[in-house]
């Protein structure tokens, strides 16, 4: 008869299990090593592991796990986008960098790529700010009972800058339309105000029509026969800390009158049926 201190003994030492099972008697330590296999315990954080699993599924993302056919029309698509944008920058910077020998052999075709979506009112490594302050102004002859009558100049800039201010959201007709229409004319002309070629006299229809637009409402119907456009440039004021004197007179570049014509005047506005006759 075994005593308890040898059962002890057998159990610290490991020997328990094996005589129990090969004696047909069963201890708690032996029913866990018979039917819990240690290799099948399930450990915390370890993917697949107490599964029988030898490896996890694994996962894969973008194209990699699209198709080969898609994953070359991606490729494709990629390559495509990756030119566009290189020729994009490529243009742009022809466009607004100085002269060079590139820009003069395909200038041409550097402007079609540009305008006019694409244009730049800038010059690389030479920043132009404005420093004049330019106010477009035009006066009109009418057609009177007593014979025809010029009116006063009508400031049209100041309208537009009484309507920007105190705005939050001023349209980008109230800033940049008529500013932008007498660059376009000033840009394309000379200092006779003749045109240079076909944008010299797209410039001066594009701003007769938007004098004629801007001119609804102002003479309460009455014919014009005739509007007059001038610039008022004044240069902008030195700061109050800088010692530059600056003269802020008013310098004025007048254009011809011109008769307005049918194609001048917009359709369902005030005289456009005198004008065209």
């Amino acid at each position: 008869m075994d005593s308890d201190d040898d059962r002890g003994a057998d159990g610290i030492s490991g020997a328990a299990p094996a005589v129990a099972a090969s004696t047909g008697e069963t201890s708690a330590a032996g029913v866990f090593a018979a039917e819990v296999p240690v290799a099948e315990v399930p450990v915390a954080g370890v993917p697949g592991a107490g599964t029988g699993d030898s490896e996890a599924p694994v996962v894969v993302g973008g194209m990699a796990g699209l198709s080969f056919p898609y994953q070359v029309a991606a490729a494709v698509a990629l390559a495509v986008c990756g030119v566009i944008a290189c020729v994009q920058l490529a243009m742009v910077f022809l466009h607004v960098a100085p002269s060079n020998t590139l820009t003069k052999q395909h200038g041409a075709a550097v402007d079609e790529w540009i305008y006019p979506e694409f244009e730049q009112n800038w010059k690389l490594f030479a920043p132009n700010p404005l420093q004049q302050n330019v106010a477009v102004q035009v006066r009109t002859e009418l057609a009177g009972p007593d014979g025809p009558r010029t009116t006063a100049w009508t400031d049209f800039s100041a309208e537009d800058g009484r309507a920007i201010r105190g705005n939050l959201l001023p349209s980008h007709v109230q800033q940049n339309e008529l500013r932008r229409a007498w660059d376009f004319y000033v840009g394309s002309h000379d200092d006779q105000n003749r045109a240079n070629g076909l944008r010299g006299s797209l410039s001066e229809q594009y701003v007769r029509r938007l004098v004629m637009l801007r001119l609804t409402g102002h003479h309460d119907g009455e014919t014009v026969l005739r509007i007059q456009v001038r610039s008022e440039v004044r240069a902008v004021a030195a700061p109050e800390w800088s010692d530059e004197k600056i003269s802020t007179g008013p310098s004025y570049r007048v254009l011809p009158w011109w008769k307005v014509e049918a194609a001048d005047v917009p359709k369902g506005t005030a005289g456009y049926e005198e004008a065209d006759q």
